[in-house]
């Protein structure tokens, strides 16, 4: 595999070619999130829905923050990348191996003890209570697969191919689907079904992914142990651009959370009838978390290059894609909200509350849109503390 040269050409072809299948690694990995919900609900009631829906929206905070930890991985190499620099971009690989390792390790430890602090704080149904530690647990230890998958996708990403990714999340995808069926349908597991059929299908993704690699020789490079010791200069790099948009995205998902936490204490309906919406948000929001992941690696390469006036052109078709999808989505689904929501419950009180909570949510896919793209355009720059700030001062304010 050669590393895609972004700094020249046309921007909107590669940020066009470069996006797809960007797109649809997020798509096929949200579809499988979704399938968990869908086939939970086929087979189990409100308590269930709640738990794998309480729980998936832990474990999406848990992946935003290792993800925009990573993005400053994904920046520093393709940085490198566009200065030609290999051996920056061996050692910002070799060291991103290393950081996520130990903290995947770290995490995994912490967020087993604080799981019953975790259902508390979220105050889970009664009835979901047990499914949901049940869940959590079973997420929690394969945190390191799901940290080894995402870190993977991101240093490819950072080297220009956003294909391997999508190949490695397909297989992911066909996994979790069949473990789905086989764990909550046969098995009937419930919660602990879905939690397993993720976990496991990542697992193998990752198996897949590493074969793969060493078998075909995915990388332009040779590395050597060198590149593995660690770079207090490359891993603070790394951290500096990561650690603002790892706080961004955890601030995010906690203002989902906190949301969340109010549906709960409504009962098990309001508490199915808003996870299943942020399922459905988390799907829409992909074209604009594509855009961000886009700009940010192409911009990036063009800012290696001294290309300033070719990382703007790329934020500004990037947000030209990302707000004329969020208007389309924004008026469809003031038509299309019920049978939506009706594809994952036939719970009327459910369906009810779900399409009068998302017709008004919808319009911020227009303004994340426009959020997304800039904040992968400061990325770029390694400026990622003007993003948190701007997303820091709108939680604030709402």
């Amino acid at each position: 595999m050669m590393d895609k040269d972004f700094t020249k050409g046309s921007i909107l072809r590669g940020l066009i070619t470069f996006s797809l299948p960007y797109l649809l690694s997020c798509f096929l990995q949200t579809f499988y999130g979704m399938v968990d919900l869908y086939v939970t609900g086929q087979y189990n009631g409100a308590a269930s829905i709640s738990a794998v829906s309480i729980g998936s929206q832990v474990m999406h905070m848990v992946t935003l923050v290792i993800v925009g930890l990573a993005m400053g991985s994904t920046v520093t190499i393709s940085q490198a990348i566009g200065r030609k620099d290999t051996k920056k971009a061996r050692t910002s690989i070799g060291n991103t191996v290393v950081l996520f390792a130990v903290l995947s390790l770290v995490m995994t430890g912490l967020l087993l003890l604080a799981a019953n602090g975790i259902i508390s704080v979220l105050s889970t149904p009664t009835e979901a209570v047990a499914e949901t530690k049940a869940y959590l647990t079973i997420c929690f230890l394969g945190i390191p697969f799901i940290t080894a998958y995402n870190i993977i996708s991101c240093i490819f990403r950072g080297m220009g191919d956003s294909r391997s990714p999508l190949i490695f999340v397909a297989i992911a995808c066909v996994f979790n689907i069949v473990l789905d069926f086989v764990f909550i349908g046969h098995l009937g597991l419930g919660a602990s079904g879905a939690a397993l059929a993720t976990v496991i299908a990542q697992v193998i993704s990752v198996i897949v992914a590493l074969f793969v690699i060493v078998r075909r020789n995915l990388f332009p490079f040779t590395f050597c142990k060198r590149d593995f010791l660690p770079s207090k200069r490359i891993i603070g790099e790394i951290v500096r651009i990561g650690i603002p948009i790892a706080c961004q995205d955890g601030f995010i998902q906690i203002s989902f959370l906190f949301i969340t936490t109010i549906a709960n204490s409504r009962g098990v309906a309001a508490a199915a009838s808003v996870g299943i919406v942020e399922k459905i948000i988390t799907f829409l929001f992909l074209v604009p978390s594509a855009m961000l992941s886009s700009i940010s690696a192409i911009a990036a390469q063009n800012v290696g290059a001294g290309r300033g006036d070719r990382a703007k052109q790329t934020l500004w078709y990037g947000m030209a894609i990302a707000v004329s999808f969020g208007v389309i989505v924004t008026v469809a689904m003031q038509f299309i909200a019920p049978s939506v929501l009706g594809l994952f419950t036939s719970e009327e009180a459910v369906v009810v509350m779900g399409t009068q909570y998302i017709r008004a949510y919808i319009m911020d896919c227009i303004f994340a849109g426009m959020h997304f793209c800039f904040s992968g355009f400061f990325c770029a720059y390694g400026k990622s503390m003007l993003s948190f700030i701007q997303n820091f001062i709108a939680i604030v304010l709402v």
